[in-house]
């Protein structure tokens, strides 16, 4: 079956003041909200604490309910980015998706601090983080048409920068107006949790204004002439014709998606955890926990820019290998650290090599992508990530489990970050032997010689 061409970028594609890439990057800005205050650094952080139970096992339960979320995103997603290409339908999922994820947040509002509320509490992140899976297989699926194979990098880091600097405006809003408010007001209350309860609300309402601009400024994808309306299980025989056609003419792009597949469930893990290893091990209150997440949302914008600029030049396998092995040291920095003052220095530096290896990462699959089937190779890319999605938070929570009957009450938190160092050393590993992306125009012959 051949696909029906994409149209060409427009002339302006790729500049990154455009209209287009603007609007395409306030998504990235919106998303902030959910990624930095839901899942990071506030929310997640409310459901691991005393308020619900044993430390331990809330961090335990959150780690069990996003490795379920990840099982489904993996059944899901190919398919999902397949059909809104063929069907012509990609901006419509993305919008439909969006507004899932800010329902499934907002509902966030009704789990009350006790303990009969956390399974409410990690379901609901689990969902909105199912959401946001799909929205991002069609967000990330607009790359190539924004962008021109000189630029991609350039705009991709773009991208992933503005997600950082909305995180951080995001993170002063709720530290300024829910956590320690400049004025006093009823929605600052800490009575039932009041004010960490209307964080949701507000993460919602945020991404979802951020999030529109892009479904009006980028058009939307022609629908395939010689596709007809097929099934879900039609839809899967077609998509495991894809991967084997991959598997004989470009062995290197499965590869990379292994790869990057067990590398992104680390780099997830470092900002799913973070919030609670500071809070938990570290003894960070909520608002040192929010400050440490806006001075960290300032280093991993300024990462993914640089970043972005390094890939158009060096190509994006360097810089995710040096990424990686940044992510390694650093990590390695904050279990051996005594105190806050080294988790401060380490988890920074955590923070600037988490944006270039994941903004390098969506680079090389676009460069990739065959022109008319973004959706369905970027339904791979966040399939394969999910396929082992379960590997860090399983990781995690096993190191956990594992070191508690021999530390402290409440030590054995520490040793999750052990977990995820494995993951991300495994996913260096198999990516090492992966050959380079072309620089050149996309096509479907996979990557260049190394």
């Amino acid at each position: 079956m051949v696909p029906r061409q994409a149209p060409a970028p427009a002339p302006t594609a790729g500049r990154i003041l455009s209209k287009q890439v603007l609007a395409w990057a306030s998504w990235d800005w919106g998303s902030a909200a959910i990624n930095a205050v839901m899942t990071t650094f506030v929310f997640t952080v409310y459901l691991a604490s005393p308020l619900f139970g044993e430390t331990d096992s809330n961090s335990a339960a959150l780690g069990s309910a996003l490795a379920v979320a990840g099982v489904a995103i993996a059944l899901f997603a190919p398919v999902t980015g397949q059909r809104s290409d063929a069907g012509g339908r990609r901006r419509f999922w993305l919008g439909v998706n969006t507004v899932l994820v800010a329902l499934a947040t907002a509902a966030c509002f009704f789990v009350y601090p006790e303990p009969r509320f956390l399974l409410l509490g990690v379901t609901l992140i689990a969902a909105a983080s199912v959401f946001a899976e799909f929205a991002t297989v069609n967000y990330n699926a607009m790359l190539p048409q924004i962008s021109t194979p000189a630029t991609i990098g350039k705009v991709s880091g773009f991208g992933w920068g503005m997600g950082y600097l909305g995180g951080i405006i995001a993170l002063a809003v709720v530290l300024f107006g829910f956590v320690q408010p400049l004025a006093d007001w009823p929605g600052a209350s800490t009575e039932d949790a009041l004010n960490l309860r209307l964080v949701a609300v507000f993460s919602a309402v945020w991404f979802l204004g951020f999030g529109l601009p892009v479904l009006f400024a980028v058009p939307e994808v022609p629908r395939r002439v010689d596709t007809s309306k097929l099934g879900f299980a039609e839809s899967y025989r077609i998509l495991w014709r894809h991967v084997r056609s991959l598997a004989r003419t470009a062995p290197h792009t499965l590869y990379f998606l292994v790869a990057a597949a067990v590398f992104r469930d680390g780099l997830a893990a470092v900002f799913t955890f973070g919030g609670i290893i500071a809070a938990g091990t570290f003894g960070f209150s909520t608002s040192q926990v929010i400050v440490f997440a806006i001075a960290g949302n300032v280093v991993a914008a300024l990462g993914s820019i640089i970043g972005g600029f390094l890939d158009d030049r060096i190509g994006p396998k360097a810089v995710i290998v040096g990424a990686l092995s940044g992510l390694l040291a650093a990590g390695a920095g904050v279990f051996l650290s005594p105190d806050a003052r080294g988790f401060w220095v380490f988890g920074l530096l955590l923070c600037l090599f988490v944006g270039p290896a994941q903004s390098s990462a969506r680079a090389y699959v676009a460069r990739l992508a065959e022109p008319g089937r973004e959706g369905e190779i970027f339904g791979l890319y966040a399939t394969t990530g999910r396929a082992v999605s379960f590997l860090a938070p399983a990781l995690f929570s096993l190191a956990i489990v594992l070191a508690a009957p021999h530390v402290s009450e409440g030590g054995a938190q520490r040793y999750g970050i052990l977990g995820i160092l494995v993951v991300l050393l495994a996913g260096l590993l198999l990516l090492l032997p992966v050959r380079r992306p072309s620089h050149g125009p996309r096509s479907p012959h996979g990557p260049a010689p190394a």
